[in-house]
């Protein structure tokens, strides 16, 4: 594949506006771009300003996704783009980097004239699932993988239904399926972003390929045992639902370091919940994740032994409720190619990683040619206020990424990925 020349792309443009941006949607609190909100509607409209100065046709999807597309010669379509919605009180590069590298992108290609095949900037909607608890959900959308009953029943911490709050964006929950009509010619989706961990930058790297992401699955197991005294019930007579939690939540601990992937017990909540009695009752979150099917199969099968073996030891049961689960989703094997030989361009190595967090580009891969790139994290830190990455490899990302959108352009105009 020949090496691609930068034209008109210009990654400092790509920083700039992304500071641009955090200061009209952020502050020392941090980003305030929460999905279905007045200022995840101002964002938007900051992406539409620049979208106006180009030759572009504006689309929103039956989903509230946002399309931006530049026509070529011929209608086959490279997908760019990531997410404006934030965390509350998250950071300013999360999801925005992907947006505001695809549209130097569209300004690069439009100032060159017309591109050989047609190139579309999306900013998913509702990526985060901050508000609903449904991460993906516009990409979702587009693959066909939202259970809409679920969503029927979701509400924010305020007791507002996503229901009645979706209409007030132009979306119908009952005309979702709809989005599914944007994968038509789509035969290529690359995103950038950042690495939202602190692997790169141990390395002293700044970016690098993503080989795809972790596969999740997620789990609430409730341990139940007696409610009792805490003064009056004897320890060894007790059956402390706590207790076998705790067991447990060591027990995966151990499963997930011993099988190189992740476990993790993030949410506890005891009944009766107050200090002078036995917990009767403990319900416990585990997120479980892994690059390898089998390997994230096999941590679930020893989670599920290790559950009953510590509910018996202190004389409790355990019931599990499923809460989500994705596959793992590796990346198309010439996209990796040309996000290797593109990092190598910039920062002259071949170090790649998995993804451990979840991305749209989760959801395109399931049907569409797919890969990422990443910048580091400064200290590993994202959905905080803190979130940063130095200037230099923000820069080195976006060119990166461009010249991956190059490669993958002629891919797909020598009907290479068909």
């Amino acid at each position: 594949m020949p090496s691609v020349t930068s034209t008109s792309f210009d990654s400092e443009r790509v920083v700039a506006d992304l500071r641009n941006l955090a200061e009209r949607t952020g502050g020392e609190a941090g980003s305030r771009r929460l999905c279905w909100t007045p200022e995840w509607v101002e964002a938007r409209n900051l992406l539409r300003e620049h979208l106006a100065t180009l030759p572009v046709e504006i689309e929103v999807d039956e989903a509230g996704n946002l399309w931006a597309y530049l026509r070529g010669e011929s209608p086959d379509l490279l997908v760019v783009g990531s997410h404006l919605d934030s965390v509350p009180k998250g950071g300013w590069l999360d999801g925005a980097l992907g947006v505001m590298a695809g549209l130097e992108l569209l300004r690069s290609l439009a100032a060159s004239g017309r591109p050989p095949i047609s190139v579309a900037l999306v900013d998913w909607a509702d990526e985060e699932g901050a508000r609903f608890s449904r991460s993906l959900f516009g990409s979702a959308a587009v693959a066909g993988t939202v259970d809409v009953e679920i969503l029927r029943g979701l509400s924010d911490k305020e007791g507002n239904r996503l229901v009645d709050i979706l209409p007030q964006h132009g979306v119908d929950i009952d005309r979702l399926d709809g989005a599914r009509t944007r994968l038509a010619n789509v035969k290529a989706y690359v995103e950038v972003h950042i690495e939202q961990g602190p692997v790169l930058e141990s390395m002293g790297r700044g970016i690098c390929t993503v080989t795809g992401t972790k596969g999740i699955e997620r789990e609430r197991l409730i341990f139940r045992g007696q409610a009792a005294h805490a003064g009056t019930m004897p320890m060894p007579m007790r059956r402390d639902s706590f207790r076998a939690a705790s067991r447990f939540a060591l027990a995966a601990a151990e499963i997930g370091d011993r099988h190189d992937g992740v476990t993790t017990v993030g949410a506890v909540a005891c009944k009766p919940g107050v200090v002078t009695a036995v917990a009767g009752e403990t319900m416990i979150t585990l997120d479980m994740r892994h690059i390898d099917a089998g390997e994230l199969a096999a941590m679930l099968a020893e989670c599920r032994t290790a559950a009953d073996e510590a509910a018996a030891a202190e004389g409790c049961t355990v019931e599990w409720e499923h809460i989500f689960r994705i596959p793992p989703m590796p990346f198309h094997p010439r996209l990796l190619d040309a996000a290797r030989e593109s990092v190598r361009e910039v920062e002259g190595h071949d170090i790649e990683l998995p993804s451990g967090a979840l991305h749209d580009a989760s959801e395109m891969a399931r049907h569409v040619p797919t890969v990422m790139i990443f910048s580091s994290s400064t200290n590993g830190l994202s959905h905080t206020a803190e979130e940063d990455t130095p200037h230099e490899h923000l820069v080195m990302a976006a060119d990166a990424f461009h010249r991956t959108c190059e490669r993958t352009i002629e891919l797909v105009r020598a009907g290479e990925l068909d």
